[in-house]
């Protein structure tokens, strides 16, 4: 289960830095004519959220410095990848729901492994030995 969850979530960080990066870094113009209507600045901002999602799903883990943010930026991306799929229906791009519930399944997977039986234990702090005199 361990290696599962480590897996999942390092697919999902690549998955969400590419594609929130290409929201980000895409031009405008190139953006309006992908964007089906939505505005720019919403996918921007989607963008974000997914590169620091990313960002979250591995880092706090790995070095497990603040471990409890991972699966706070596991659910968040769950909640943007809600609206994503929600916002997809609502224009009618039925199919193309169906990659972001399966990105947002996969978080959730990943939120609630590291809630739960697979948490990552926060670093201890080294413990100072008294001067010898």
């Amino acid at each position: 289960m361990k290696v599962a969850v480590w897996v999942v979530s390092a697919l999902l960080a690549l998955a969400f830095f590419l594609v929130g990066g290409m929201k980000l870094i895409t031009p405008t113009a190139g953006m309006e004519q992908l964007s089906q209507g939505v505005p720019v600045i919403l996918l921007r901002i989607a963008g974000a959220a997914e590169v620091l999602g990313a960002l979250g799903l591995i880092l706090p883990a790995a070095t497990r410095i603040g471990p409890v943010l991972t699966p706070l930026a596991a659910s968040g991306l769950v909640v943007v990848m809600l609206g994503a799929a929600i916002t997809n229906i609502i224009i009618g791009a039925y199919s193309v729901a169906i990659q972001p519930a399966v990105l947002g399944l996969l978080a959730g997977f990943v939120a609630w492994a590291r809630f739960t039986d697979q948490a990552v234990q926060p670093r201890t702090a080294p413990v100072a030995k008294p001067l010898q005199t």
